[in-house]
């Protein structure tokens, strides 16, 4: 990269730095993490991975549904209220749920005592109860597609930054989470030891999950939609397992200077772009969608994602989709 041009893509970063700030201000007045919720009664995982002991778990969480719906009623937060309606249905399969802070939920698509592949899913930025919706609805098409002997595990387990903010450009709120995946993994490994697990990560939740990486209960690390991870490259990441990368073709994402400028305590930017030959992971076809489509039914990367999940090769991606925008 010229000089020239690494100049113009540095100020490009700076100028949406201060963008950021100045709506973050702007929008804190009406944030959903102010809305009201009592702390939850379980955490962490059952002690068993029995059909028994999930049963008992996810009513434990709608309880937890339903005390903090209470609450967000009498805090006159109808939107609120009405999400966590939905998501008590006794058919959904809830492992945690603390509705502070905008919200963190843990559910299950599938059987898990029975799964023999499992796919946890992070979303990035702007994922909150309100509109969860948006990590289900990819979640379930995962599942789909995977079949039986599968789960799916929608991981909102950290408070995920607004998608125009300081904390959108910086790897702070996803180093804090990437702990909470840790243990979260960790408790998976025991509970099913057995069990192929994968990371399936979507731009924000790409940094959290490449500062998880490391974990050794993990088959694949799934990065698509990523605006960077943190890391120069693959390698940095110290992952015992294969790291994947995929970007559609009509992805906004790929417009983003991938750079790292140091700013006070913090870095502004993620570096390396990961479908990049210099970052070196594996590639995946993702096909010709944009930033929100890659787990939509039918698609390309949907198909060459649950392909890794099961241990299979989601072949060589065309060197049309090699990350860049259509023309």
């Amino acid at each position: 990269m010229t000089r020239t041009r690494r100049g113009r893509l540095r100020r490009a970063l700076l100028a949406a730095l201060v963008a950021a700030s100045v709506a973050v201000p702007v929008s804190g007045a009406a944030s959903p993490a102010q809305v009201p919720a009592p702390a939850p009664t379980v955490s962490g995982l059952p002690t068993a991975a029995t059909p028994a002991a999930f049963a008992e778990r996810y009513a434990a969480s709608r309880r937890d549904m339903g005390a903090a719906r209470r609450m967000a009623a009498a805090h006159g937060d109808r939107k609120r209220a009405d999400a966590l309606r939905v998501m008590a249905d006794p058919a959904r399969q809830f492992l945690s749920f603390d509705g502070r802070e905008g919200g963190r939920t843990v559910e299950v698509v599938g059987d898990l005592a029975r799964a023999e592949r499992i796919a946890v899913v992070v979303p990035g930025a702007g994922v909150l109860v309100d509109n969860y919706w948006r990590l289900l609805g990819g979640a379930r098409a995962l599942h789909k597609e995977l079949g039986d002997r599968s789960a799916v595990v929608a991981w909102l387990g950290y408070e995920t930054p607004s998608t125009v903010s300081l904390a959108a450009v910086t790897s702070g709120r996803a180093v804090g989470a990437a702990r909470e995946l840790r243990s979260f993994l960790g408790e998976l490994a025991r509970l099913k030891p057995t069990a192929r697990t994968s990371l399936v990560c979507h731009s924000y939740g790409s940094v959290v999950c490449a500062h998880a990486a490391s974990a050794p209960e993990l088959a694949d690390v799934v990065l698509y939609g990523s605006p960077g991870t943190g890391y120069d490259n693959a390698a940095a990441m110290k992952a015992r397992a294969t790291v994947w990368t995929g970007r559609g073709a009509d992805d906004w994402i790929a417009d983003v200077p991938h750079l790292r400028v140091p700013l006070l305590v913090t870095a502004i930017g993620f570096g390396t772009d990961p479908v990049s030959v210099e970052f070196g992971a594996k590639r995946f076809p993702a096909g010709d969608g944009g930033h929100n489509d890659y787990l939509k039914p039918g698609s390309v990367p949907l198909k060459s994602i649950a392909r890794i999940v099961s241990g299979e090769d989601p072949g060589d991606p065309p060197e049309s989709t090699s990350g860049g925008r259509h023309a």
